[in-house]
This record gives C-alpha cells, sequence and structure tokens, in this order.
C-alpha cells in the first residue's frame, strides 16, 4: 500500500514547543520598547503595546529583553524581572497576553559590555576587559570588567533565578539571548573573548556560559521551555562564523533547549550594525537560508527571522519547511493584526523596514513606527467611540489621505478624491531619493505599502476618483471633508525635484553625499515646501456647515510618520468640529 504524502505545514497550522501549543506558527520576538517605567515596571501602555499583538492573532508574544541582574541592565526604561518586586506587573502582562489567546515567553538577556553604567550604576561585565562602541542615546567607549570564575557563577545563578521568577509570574516559556552582541554572544565572540581558561579559546569552551545557563534552568527550572537564540553569523572578523553558529545551536538542541530561533547580525557587523534588523535594501527572507540550515541539523522547532512581512513569503518558508516558525518583529510594530488579516487574505499595514523603530528607539525616545501610529500608544485609543453614518470626502490619495480613509471607512461613506491618476502622492518619490529615515531607499517597498493600503481602502468600501481635481459639487453633501493634498515646493522646485528623483540622479554618487546632509535634508523636508491645503478650505467650506479637516503636509510640510499620525488621530480621536488643522 502506497504511504500517503504528508501535507505541507500551513503557517496557522498550531506548533508545539517545547510542550506548549501555540496556535499557529507565527511569533512576536522580543524587540525593546522602552514603555515600562524608569524602575523597569510593567505600564498600562506596556500591557496595551503587548495586548495588541495577541489580539492580532500572534501565536506566542516574546517579551522585550529583561536582564536576569542589574549590571546587565543596558537601557532606560528596560522592562525588569531581576527582582521579585517586578512579578505583579509582569503577572498582569502575562494574564492579558493570555486572554487575547496568545502565549507568552520572555526573554533573559544580558547586556554584558553593552551595559552602561549610567543605565545600571555598576560597572559593566564582561568575558573580557575588550573596550566596547555602545550607544544608549548618546555613544560611548565602554570598558567592562572581566569577569572572574565567581562572577560567571553570580550571573549563571541570576538567569536561574530570572527563569523561576518567569515561571511564577505565568510565563509559558523564556528565552535565552545569545544573539547581537550581547553577554552570552560576547562569550562566542573570539575578539571579545579573549580568555585563556575553559570559558575561552576553542568554540566548546567559548560556548560553555550559555549552554551551562542552558543547562542550570533546565536542571533547575524544569517545568518552563528553553528557547535558544543564536546568531550563527556576526559578519565581521573575529565574529562567530556560519559554522560555529550552527554547531552552537546542535549542542542547545542536545542540552534540552525546546526551540532554537536563528538570526545572525552583531553591533560590530560590516558594512554596519543594520544588518542585525536588515533595512529595505536587504533581500526579503535575509536569514532564512540560516534557519533552513540549522533545521537539518536539529530534531526541535526552528524559528527563522529577517525581512517576512509580506504574508506569501512568510507562508511559503514554512510550507516549504525552511522553519517551522516565523518571527515577525517590524511587520507586527507595523500592523498588530498582521496574523489575523493575512489568515483571512486580508491586505496587511506594509512594514517599511525603514528603521525608524529602532533608530528613535535608540536615541532615548519610546517605540514608534512610520506607518503605524498607535504602536506604543495603544492605551489611548482604547474604547474610543468612532464617528458612524457620515458622508467624509478625502483630498487627496497620498499616506496621509489614505491612512484617514482607511480608519474612517468603517460605518461611514469615504471617498477619495485624488488630481493624479494613482495614489500615493509623494511618497511614491521616497523611494527613488538616496535614503529614507537614514538607511538607503527601495522603490518597490513604497509601491508594496501603497498597493497594501488602497486595497484596505476598497475592501473597506472606499470610492476612488482618479485623475480630477474636487469641485465644489463633490463636497456639497459632505459632512466631513479632509484636506489632505501634501505639500508644494517654493521657488519653482516643484518640477526639478521629481524630475531630477525620476531621472535617477538621485542616486548618483554626488546625490548620496548631498542627502547625507542633514541640513539639506531640512531644506528639502520642511523650509522649501509649504502646505498647500489652507487655499482649499475657502472654496469647500464657505456657507455650510462642513466640517474641513487640513491635515499632514497640506496644513504644514513634514516627514511621512508626521502626516500619517496627524491623518490617524484626526480620524479616531478629535472632537468634530466646523473646520480643523491638523498639522
Amino acid at each position: 500500500m502506497a504511504e500517503q504524502a504528508t501535507a505541507a505545514p500551513s503557517l496557522f497550522d498550531p506548533v508545539r514547543i517545547g510542550g506548549v501549543e501555540l496556535r499557529n506558527r507565527t511569533l512576536l520576538p522580543s524587540m525593546t520598547t522602552r514603555l515600562a517605567d524608569d524602575d523597569g515596571f510593567v505600564t498600562e501602555a506596556t500591557i496595551a503595546y503587548y495586548r495588541a499583538r495577541a489580539e492580532g492573532g500572534v501565536g506566542l508574544v516574546t517579551v522585550e529583553m529583561a536582564s536576569p541582574e542589574i549590571a546587565g541592565r543596558h537601557r532606560f526604561r528596560e522592562l525588569g524581572i531581576c527582582h521579585d518586586r517586578y512579578l505583579p506587573g509582569l503577572r498582569r502582562l502575562v494574564g492579558a497576553v493570555h486572554a487575547a489567546g496568545a502565549k507568552a515567553s520572555i526573554q533573559l538577556g544580558h547586556g554584558g559590555s553593552r551595559a552602561r553604567s549610567v543605565v545600571s550604576g555598576t560597572t559593566p561585565v564582561a568575558p573580557s576587559a575588550v573596550p566596547t562602541p555602545v550607544f544608549e542615546i548618546e555613544a560611548e567607549l565602554a570598558v567592562p570588567q572581566a569577569m572572574t570564575r565567581e562572577r560567571i557563577a553570580e550571573t549563571t545563578d541570576a538567569f536561574v533565578a530570572a527563569a523561576r521568577r518567569a515561571q511564577e509570574a505565568g510565563f509559558d516559556l523564556v528565552e535565552l539571548h545569545g544573539a547581537h552582541g550581547y553577554l552570552i554572544s560576547q562569550f562566542l565572540s573570539p575578539s571579545e573573548n579573549v580568555r585563556t581558561d575553559e570559558y575561552g579559546g576553542s568554540l566548546e569552551n567559548r560556548a560553555r556560559f550559555g549552554l551551562d545557563v542552558l543547562r542550570r534552568i533546565r536542571a533547575e527550572v524544569p517545568e518552563i521551555p528553553v528557547i535558544f537564540r543564536i546568531g550563527v553569523e556576526d559578519f565581521f572578523p573575529g565574529g562567530v562564523a556560519l559554522d560555529e553558529g550552527i554547531q552552537v545551536g546542535r549542542w542547545a538542541a542536545e542540552l534540552g533547549a525546546a526551540a532554537v530561533s536563528v538570526t545572525a547580525g552583531h553591533y560590530r557587523s560590516l558594512p554596519s550594525a543594520e544588518r542585525m534588523i536588515p533595512p529595505m535594501r536587504y533581500p526579503a527572507a535575509t536569514f532564512v537560508e540560516y534557519a533552513a540550515r540549522m533545521r537539518k541539523e536539529v530534531d526541535i522547532p526552528v524559528i527563522g527571522v529577517g525581512q517576512l512581512g509580506d504574508p506569501e513569503l512568510a507562508a511559503r518558508a514554512v510550507a516549504e519547511e525552511a522553519l517551522d516558525v516565523v518571527a515577525l518583529g517590524r511587520p507586527l510594530i507595523a500592523d498588530p493584526e498582521w496574523v489575523n488579516k493575512a489568515q483571512e487574505g486580508r491586505p496587511v499595514r506594509r512594514c517599511l523596514a525603514c528603521n525608524h523603530c529602532i533608530t528613535s528607539m535608540r536615541s532615548g525616545n519610546q517605540l514608534t513606527c512610520v506607518v503605524n501610529p498607535t504602536a506604543g500608544r495603544e492605551h489611548l485609543y482604547e474604547d474610543r467611540p468612532r464617528n458612524q453614518g457620515l458622508r467624509i470626502v478625502v483630498v487627496g490619495a497620498g499616506p496621509a489621505g489614505l491612512t484617514y480613509a482607511a480608519e474612517a471607512a468603517d460605518g461611514n461613506d469615504v471617498t477619495v478624491v485624488e488630481q493624479a491618476a494613482e495614489a500615493g502622492g509623494a511618497l511614491r518619490l521616497a523611494g527613488l531619493a538616496p535614503r529614507f529615515n537614514d538607511v538607503d531607499a527601495v522603490e518597490r517597498t513604497f509601491e508594496a505599502y501603497i498597493e497594501e493600503l488602497v486595497r484596505d481602502c476598497r475592501e473597506r468600501g472606499v470610492s476612488f476618483r482618479f485623475g480630477r481635481a474636487v469641485e465644489p459639487a463633490d463636497v456639497r453633501d459632505a459632512d466631513v471633508v479632509v484636506v489632505a493634498t501634501g505639500a508644494h515646493y517654493r521657488f519653482g522646485l516643484g518640477r526639478l525635484v521629481p524630475r531630477l528623483l525620476r531621472s535617477r540622479l538621485g542616486r548618483s554618487r554626488p546625490a548620496a553625499r548631498l542627502f547625507a546632509s542633514p541640513r539639506l535634508r531640512d531644506l528639502l523636508y520642511y523650509r522649501l515646501r509649504v502646505g498647500r491645503g489652507q487655499a482649499l478650505v475657502p472654496r469647500l467650506a464657505a456657507g455650510s456647515d462642513t466640517r474641513v479637516v487640513v491635515l499632514g503636509d497640506a496644513a504644514r510640510a513634514g516627514k511621512t510618520r508626521d502626516a500619517v499620525v496627524a491623518a490617524h488621530d484626526a480620524a479616531l480621536l478629535h472632537v468634530p468640529r466646523p473646520v480643523t488643522t491638523t498639522p
């Protein structure tokens, strides 16, 4: 009798990690939010942020990196787990995640040499006293203390105690952070670990610390499964090489890890640290080949990450068995409902991979997103009543107009009028510029975002009228008119700048050098542009009770995020009044 073919796994099939069943094969990886308070306690904003992703359908929520001891804290407002006093807040957080149907994990990570003394209040420790350039709001060259054997044992004990607290708080799993240049990764790196004892030299010795932590947690807190996160390739001479990273993953599996989470990159990576969280110029599914190789070597689930925000791509990675679970970091910041939408075939709000979320957080701000204004502010939008039964006309189909239309569509009659033949406005030009949010711009990234946003609007019932200017007759019976016509350049530059960008001269080496100048970018984004929406108000509101909202660039020239935030808040937060200008 012939064997039946095994059906390919689906992204939305359940999967078990260490006996814990996830409702699907998606995972929110650890990403610092700075939503804890100054002492590291859970806040309402923390709970709202993680609850939104759980309600959005993700299978496993991994709460951001928390150090097992004070000396390992590397950021201000870092979530705490190093003392029992953090347990009540952590229990509330886990309860919110569970109530939304997801499982909960927390990443246990130690900053090592990257834990600045100004944050921790103590001298950082590391395998060796190797000077380390770090950035926490400002740059610094940190010189850590080399850990003695006694200090290593103390830190190992702290990891075990933190895992026990995680269990007491109700977490289903914990994750050990062995990547990206933090303490376990520092022990693995030949350039950061120059020890000559049993913790240095050979790969087996360099892996000893991280594997000992895993071994001890498995022995002393056996009820909680452990995911081992490993950076398999550091991308710099003296860092972990791929074969070494794969071997460490094998050892972790042999020691009882419930899953291996495969990533790559390091703060010392060449050409830059951006390789840890690859921006838009890197190919989609950047690290999937590493996950696929690991999957051939271990018999436990493998988690993969890196530019997997396209639902079709993520589903294919699972179906082709390159990995078992897809980690969606930035995509779930951009759209907390990514999983539910993808499963139902609805358009998702596409992440631009512009790394605004990362750069703004590293500058000391709480997590924010260019395309999702609610990120980090979810608690402000909870239980907000929405306007219903209104006829709304949106003038302009750039990111601000489309965002407003999508958010206002439910329960209202929304029409978008756009003078151009297609949606997108000035954002379509952003992909032709050398840089966007300090990363190399890629045209297709912006096109995909616009296409999905238009599709979302259409599926919500929004009507579009392209290729025509708005006329008073278009808004005669409207309750609300939203002017999102963008800004125009002064001094006749309105034709020159788009022409230069479309000619691809903007991608030349001299142009790239010019765009690197903060002064020039300030001129191009702000000083040389002026909003053109106010000129339309008299014509669109004369003699009527229509509420006119001028927002985004149409009110005041600025960056994309400013316009998207203004549009989102105007749709969801503002109290109706006759005429509103929302810069």
